[in-house]
């Protein structure tokens, strides 16, 4: 059984603008929730920014992605909930392909992905427990599209801001997302200037 619902547009344009130049490690300043310990990045640097639109799969069935492609919008993050399977690999290079065509901002899966050397030559953003040639199927099982989904212990909501770099992702209600984000951002500039006192511009 397939349960679709319908997507959720949680992220304004402000807080993709005031959330631009955020990292997560500033983030992690303020809260401990929303962490997403244990997935990596495909490649870096990275940098990944959007509005969540979740998907779960039953292990070896992959087709609700497919359902998921068709309701996305530019500035969406994909995040997969592969049910605990840290084997089988959801999302590839044709998926990608498709994604980037969309104008998808990245993909969060909580299992493995595929296809690593053309991902990473086209640049999409990806993070994932790990990497493997075990791919899923398209078996027309079950799944679900914008339901509350879990990610590393951590409850993922249709319309969440999602917001990763090189040192990792955080997921941010987005009725906490403004106050955070302007404390990490005077927080980030509080340290600009720290860094002119060093003598570094970077």
């Amino acid at each position: 059984m397939f349960r679709i619902q319908p997507r959720v547009q949680g992220v304004t344009p402000e807080l993709l603008s005031l959330y631009r130049d955020i990292s997560p490690s500033t983030i992690g300043h303020f809260t401990d929730f929303g962490f997403l310990k244990g997935l990596h990045p495909l490649f870096r640097p990275i940098r990944l920014l959007g509005n969540a639109v979740t998907v779960r799969i039953p292990h070896v069935d992959a087709t609700a992605i497919r359902y998921a492609m068709e309701l996305v919008q530019p500035n969406d993050v994909l995040v997969v909930d592969m049910s605990g399977d840290d084997h089988r690999a959801c999302w590839g290079e044709f998926r990608t392909y498709a994604a980037i065509a969309k104008k998808v901002a990245g993909v969060i899966v909580s299992g493995c992905v595929t296809d690593v050397r053309a991902i990473t030559k086209l640049g999409f953003p990806v993070y994932s427990k790990g990497i493997s040639a075990l791919t899923t199927r398209s078996l027309e099982l079950e799944g679900e599209v914008n339901t509350t989904i879990s990610i590393c212990g951590v409850s993922v909501h249709p319309g969440d801001l999602i917001v990763g770099d090189d040192d990792g992702l955080f997921v941010v209600k987005p009725e906490d997302a403004k106050k955070i984000g302007l404390m990490a951002l005077e927080k980030q500039q509080r340290e600009d200037v720290r860094r002119q006192e060093y003598g570094c511009d970077t």
